[in-house]
């Protein structure tokens, strides 16, 4: 009989955020452990804790982190495999924990001074720089992010925290929030709408130009319209006499121009206009009362933001 060849288990996609965050878990309880054997009674160290509300949240952030109670790695779940609360209170008890680390290593540098402090690192291991590190960590690996990458081919798109799918077959759209299901709604009812770039770039293109030609004037026209060229602008040299002005199309090679206005070419784009805010409009005349709905707003911070959008502009156009 013909063997079946084994095959690899594939990773799922999740799993090494679960790993991480266990890991962590263990070293910092590790180290924890550590320095109460280090002490001469452990009752006495068990009771201070148990007194101590700083310690009491420790307890529960590593419970949290090592047991992940209702975390599951799901393929359709990649970069989400912890629960929302679970989340959020690792995130909350990671912050206090990164926040307390940096205070209690600042005072005792403050109060011992640089020398000590450096001592105590190297009597640590390191553990006073690496403590506050893995606070940190915890806090960046549940930061707010999509639910998974854009993948055009897929149909999948990411824009900030949101996360939008779109079924082809069906004509079917599910927007998510983080790991929270938004709504469902069909794909030729959503549209998105871009910000009047254009309008606002035209008028000031136009306005730059206006003010560029009015920049020099000649000195004969500036004459001929009963502008004070004295007043407007001085020149290095004093108008002692003023010829007569030609029409203004029939200006002579040589003539010499005044100065009244400078314009000044922006050199930077504002804000605004670098991190453009689009939003994803429900209009359906089915829902009576309920028509032209915002299903979410965001700014587009990221170039991966910007071409997210504009495909999903183009997949929600073709469906």
């Amino acid at each position: 009989m013909p063997r079946t060849r084994p095959t690899r288990a594939a990773t799922v996609p999740g799993a090494g955020t679960l790993f991480a965050l266990r890991a962590i878990g263990l070293i910092i309880l590790a180290r924890w452990l550590h320095s109460m054997g280090e002490m001469s009674h452990f009752l006495t160290a068990l009771e201070a804790m148990a007194s101590s509300p700083v310690a009491c949240l420790n307890i529960v952030f590593l419970f949290l982190l090592i047991v992940l109670p209702g975390a599951r790695a799901r393929v359709e779940r990649p970069f989400h495999p912890l629960p929302q609360w679970l989340r959020q209170a690792l995130r909350f008890f990671g912050l206090l924990g990164c926040l307390f680390a940096l205070w209690s290593i600042g005072a005792f540098v403050w109060f011992a001074g640089w020398r000590r402090a450096v001592h105590a690192v190297a009597e640590t291991n390191g553990w006073l720089v690496v403590a506050p590190a893995l606070y940190a960590a915890v806090v960046w690996i549940c930061r707010p992010r999509a639910l998974w990458r854009t993948n055009i081919a897929a149909r999948r798109f990411a824009i900030g925290r949101y996360a939008v799918s779109i079924d082809a077959a069906t004509r079917t759209t599910i927007v998510w929030l983080e790991s929270r299901k938004l709504g469902q709604y069909d794909a030729r009812e959503l549209s998105v709408r871009w910000p009047q770039a254009g309008e606002s770039q035209s008028a000031a293109t136009s306005a730059a130009t206006r003010a560029a030609a009015a920049a020099v004037v000649p000195r004969d026209v500036a004459a001929s319209a009963d502008v004070d060229v004295d007043a407007t602008a001085p020149l290095a040299t004093p108008v002692t006499s003023v010829t007569p002005a030609p029409s203004a199309t029939s200006i002579t090679p040589g003539t010499s121009l005044v100065p009244i206005a400078s314009a000044r070419t922006p050199t930077h784009t504002p804000t605004r206009e670098r991190r453009p805010r689009i939003e994803l409009l429900w209009d359906s005349p089915a829902a009576a009362g309920h028509n032209r709905q915002t299903v979410f707003r965001v700014r587009l911070a990221t170039v991966n933001d910007r071409e997210a959008a504009r495909a999903l502009d183009t997949a929600l156009s073709q469906a």
